[in-house]
């Protein structure tokens, strides 16, 4: 039994108008999805603002807010991370998404004040 070697492919898909195939990404990051590797990408093309890059805007605004609402509490957002960070008397913490971090804060909040 002899099978003849199949010739290479060629590297272009002749095959472009197939309904089911995902278009190919036009960088190294899609243009709009949440993927953490993508907003990572993103982000280094994006401008600073304040120090923060203009990727990672929501998750700074969100920091501060519930620093507002925390005054004993530190909140930021990590960029290098994508996580959320506390840090209180009880130590340092890390939110890996906004629900992490309200359960967080709200664990610690109810601590101190025992239902009646």
């Amino acid at each position: 039994m002899t099978h003849p070697i199949p010739a290479p492919r060629r590297p272009l898909d002749s095959r472009s108008n197939n309904p089911y195939r995902t278009p190919a990404v036009p960088g190294p990051a899609c243009p709009s999805c949440t993927h953490r590797t993508c907003r990572s990408c993103r982000a280094q093309a994006l401008p600073r603002l304040g120090g923060h890059r203009a990727e990672f805007a929501l998750e700074h605004h969100r920091a501060a807010q519930v620093q507002a609402r925390h005054p004993r509490q530190i909140v930021w957002f990590g960029e290098s991370t994508q996580s959320f960070w506390v840090a209180s008397s009880t130590g340092l913490y890390e939110a890996r998404n906004w629900d992490d971090l309200l359960a967080h804060l709200w664990a610690h909040a109810r601590v101190g004040h025992p239902r009646l």
